[in-house]
């Protein structure tokens, strides 16, 4: 017995055996929030965010349609990267997602008559509780806000992509891709600036970019500043 209990344990340790990812959220006490969005005819076609409470998370994605350059000139690609997120976003997140039993309920809206939208994936996993729903379109305000706000950020990291290959292979692109990030902040559509600092900072540092779009994203990294 004590032989089989020592393979047993090995095996767990050398990742044979792996534990549940719920398990481990649980284990580590670090409740965290899942969001996966899929829509076969948009780029990207799917993405994950994992939110933790502690403002930590992961953004993972798939290429859209095309795998071939668009119409921009940029090839689809997956992309995979750590992000932040911080409060006041941060705090209502794990507020709804615990008003709302941790997302173990009913989400779709019976409403046949809404368009696709694309399929919306909300799951919990904490030490006190976890639940996962999807659905294209909910009568749930709060869900509804949920996701619209997971969207954005998911959108900021997109154009924070398409900023760092602008930059480095298309720069006169620069000037109307940060207007539209502009345009974005200001409808709340791109969330959480933070998350792509370091290619705006490059972008307004570089002499070698015309001074508008070194001044708009200047601008977007003041919007994004912390306030004191």
């Amino acid at each position: 017995m004590m032989l089989v209990t020592a393979i047993v344990l090995a095996f767990t340790l050398s990742g044979a055996l792996p534990l549940p990812e719920s398990a481990l959220s649980k284990d580590l006490g670090s409740p965290e929030i899942r969001f996966s969005f899929e829509h076969p005819q948009l780029d990207p076609s799917a993405y994950t965010l994992v939110i933790r409470e502690d403002g930590s998370g992961h953004y993972r994605s798939s290429p859209g349609p095309s795998s071939g350059p668009g119409m921009d000139g940029f090839a689809s690609s997956a992309s995979e990267r750590d992000i932040t997120v911080r409060d006041p976003l941060l705090a209502t997140l794990f507020q709804t997602a615990r008003s709302h039993r941790y997302f173990a309920i009913e989400c779709e809206s019976p409403d046949t008559r809404i368009a696709f939208t694309g399929k919306k994936t909300v799951a919990y996993a904490g030490s006190d509780g976890s639940g996962q729903c999807s659905y294209n379109y909910s009568r749930d305000k709060e869900l509804n806000q949920l996701a619209e706000d997971l969207m954005a950020v998911a959108y900021t990291v997109y154009e924070g992509n398409r900023l760092a290959l602008e930059h480095q292979h298309s720069r006169l692109s620069l000037d109307s891709e940060l207007e539209s990030l502009q345009s974005a902040v200001k409808d709340h559509r791109a969330l959480e600036i933070e998350n792509i600092a370091p290619v705006l900072e490059a972008i307004a540092e570089d002499p070698a970019v015309m001074n508008r779009a070194r001044k708009r994203a200047q601008l977007l990294l003041n919007v994004d500043a912390p306030k004191h």
